[in-house]
């Protein structure tokens, strides 16, 4: 299948993005010959920064195959922001659909329309401390699954040292290196043509989350954790600490009291 022009808007924000990335920040980009020439496929890429989806975007718009990200329906409704959003050919996720794989409806079609669609499988920016990616969402591994297209890991480093993570302002000095490492698609054969279940899925994006972290540890050139940070985890832990802390400062202050003397007060 023949691969999409970029157009007019995508060349359009090029000229407007390109300029502020090339002064800010070097690059250290590998790995092109692995994002497919032709046809559909997926990305599946680590969030780090709120910048890096615009350093990413020029190393993949670098290679021909300009990515089709993933956003909120509504931003295509209105304004400016909507024409260029529908303009660059972005895609929207109605997430008021109950059913989860209709949810992804417009990348599978995207994907069989040969694009490329591009994934941040943490769902938000990586709260892991040392900046390793998290435990990841199943969507990407659900349009993988269904389109049995290519799905292409890659790991960036650099923009989270210009801006890191939740951080307010940049730090611009000295010049930082956008590192980007694409590798080899996942083999994820074996979960081809069997019921999606949670479990099926959940296996299938760890191997996906595995294959970025091996990226992201030869671009940092060290080991990752062995168990992925995990959000819902150390949401429950946090609860978990809570109600202890409470369940001990009751029982302090029930233990004061009870040692009170007896006529104290009146």
């Amino acid at each position: 299948m023949p691969r999409r022009r970029i157009g007019f808007w995508y060349r359009f924000a090029a000229v407007i993005c390109k300029p502020p990335l090339v002064v800010l920040i070097k690059r250290d980009w590998r790995g092109m010959e692995h994002i497919p020439a032709e046809g559909g496929f997926i990305t599946v890429v680590n969030h780090n920064s709120h910048v890096d989806p615009f350093a990413y975007a020029h190393y993949q718009y670098n290679t021909g195959r300009v990515p089709r990200f993933l956003a909120k329906s509504g931003l295509f409704k209105k304004g400016f922001v909507g024409a260029a959003m529908r303009g660059t050919g972005q895609i929207p996720v109605y997430r008021e659909s109950t059913d989860a794989l209709s949810a992804f409806r417009a990348a599978i079609d995207a994907v069989e329309r040969g694009e490329c669609v591009a994934f941040y499988p943490e769902g938000t920016l990586t709260r892991d401390p040392d900046g390793w990616p998290m435990t990841g969402k199943t969507g990407a591994a659900r349009v993988a699954l269904q389109t049995k297209c290519p799905v292409i890991p890659i790991a960036q480093w650099g923009a989270n040292e210009l801006l890191p993570p939740y951080a307010k302002k940049p730090n611009l000095f000295p010049r930082k290196t956008h590192h980007v490492l694409a590798g080899p698609p996942v083999d994820l054969s074996r979960f081809y043509d069997k019921e999606m279940t949670p479990d099926l899925l959940k296996e299938a994006t760890e191997v996906i989350m595995a294959a970025i972290t091996r990226r992201l540890e030869e671009i940092r050139g060290e080991k990752a954790p062995e168990t992925p940070y995990d959000p819902r985890r150390e949401r429950i832990e946090q609860r978990r600490r809570t109600q202890a802390q409470t369940r001990s400062a009751q029982t302090q202050s029930a233990q004061t009291q009870s040692k009170e003397p007896e006529g104290q007060g009146k």
